[in-house]
């Protein structure tokens, strides 16, 4: 249970980082409404991150934990953000991905 707990918090990890994104392109209430979105998402990936790590191993769960955000921030540049998807970047995403998988799977949890 506390695997899917740490990827949801790695995937509020991405919201928070995709709305202040998000609220630096924006003016006035909009920008306002995209920065409460980041506070939101920020609170709920902590709170989510400390519960994981009450069974899961630290290290592990905090490498997971900004894997997913990592990943997840540089899909949402591509797609919403029409940021480039270079080759390497592509490779390195990949890279990533495996070695987030393999803490997985060599996790005593």
């Amino acid at each position: 249970m506390n695997w899917i707990i740490l990827i949801i918090a790695g995937l509020f990890e991405v919201g928070f980082t995709a709305s202040l994104g998000k609220a630096k392109t924006t003016t006035g209430t909009e920008s306002i409404l995209w920065y409460g979105s980041f506070a939101v998402c920020l609170t709920l990936s902590m709170t989510l991150l400390i519960k994981a790590t009450q069974t899961l191993p630290l290290g592990t769960a905090y490498a997971v934990w900004t894997g997913i955000g990592a990943v997840g921030t540089v899909l949402v540049g591509i797609i919403f953000f029409k940021e480039p998807a270079t080759l390497w970047r592509i490779i390195f995403i990949t890279t990533l991905i495996g070695s987030i998988i393999g803490l997985k799977t060599v996790s005593p949890y």
